[in-house]
């Protein structure tokens, strides 16, 4: 079950002409941050990943073909982007060998103490 996808940080339509089609005002841009899933937790990662698309003419533009305006546009929205923090979260079975592995633990110790 371990997956990584990405959700969506921020999206905005740019004024800058298609590379492709040359329609102004189709250019959507989109800020996405990975976030990490397994059986035992939950991750948000630092890296992210920006998407430049052409609502008019439906092609993803890759940033080779991104013009100089079109780098300024997109390194004006990185400045302004506001990502999660990173983070991890254990999920209940996480906690659960946790609480299991301190028990073992514990009675280790006092077997080696005489205790018990």
């Amino acid at each position: 079950m371990n997956s990584s996808r990405f959700f969506t940080l921020k999206e905005a339509r740019i004024g800058n002409n298609c590379p492709e089609c040359y329609s102004n005002d189709s250019l959507e841009l989109t800020f996405k941050q990975k976030l990490i899933e397994t059986k035992l937790y939950k991750a948000i990662t630092d890296e992210t990943v920006c998407q430049l698309r052409c609502l008019n003419c439906e092609v993803q533009i890759f940033p080779i073909r991104w013009t100089n305006d079109i780098e300024r546009v997109v390194d004006y929205h990185k400045r302004g982007l506001k990502t999660k923090p990173k983070s991890t979260k254990l999920k209940p079975i996480a906690w659960g060998l946790v609480v299991f592995g301190v028990i073992v633990l514990i009675v280790i110790v006092l077997f080696a103490l005489g205790i018990l």
